[in-house]
């Protein structure tokens, strides 16, 4: 995945929280032994919410290993620990996939799979 595609990505993954009623706490924030790529809340959730744009969507799935997660996990702590406002809201880790349409649909945007939950 090129930066410019991971950029892209997760702009389109942050407008999309957006449209959901999430608000954007931060982006790309690097905390603990991770990276957030978007902090966003709304009245009574808080999420970390990983991106990622890879070509394929099992490509995408692949990147999300138990490394990857711990890392999430970490910086979630961290994150946390300097925004004691959100320490009563409850979290949630959720997995954005933004994979490109191919073929035929080539033109129309890329395809948004919003996974929740993905840590437990």
């Amino acid at each position: 995945m090129s930066t410019a595609q991971g950029r892209d990505g997760e702009n389109r993954a942050a407008h999309y929280l957006e449209r959901k009623g999430f608000t954007i706490l931060g982006r790309n924030i690097r905390l603990g032994r991770g990276e957030l790529d978007i902090v966003a809340c709304n009245k009574e959730l808080l999420l970390f919410v990983e991106v990622k744009a890879h070509k394929t969507r099992e490509a995408s799935l692949l990147a999300m290993h138990e490394d990857k997660c711990e890392r999430l996990i970490s910086a979630a702590q961290s994150w946390r620990a300097c925004h004691p406002q959100y320490a009563d809201i409850q979290c949630r880790f959720d997995l954005i996939i933004v994979t490109p349409r191919i073929g035929l649909t080539s033109w129309a945007p890329p395809r948004i799979e919003h996974m929740r939950d993905i840590i437990h």
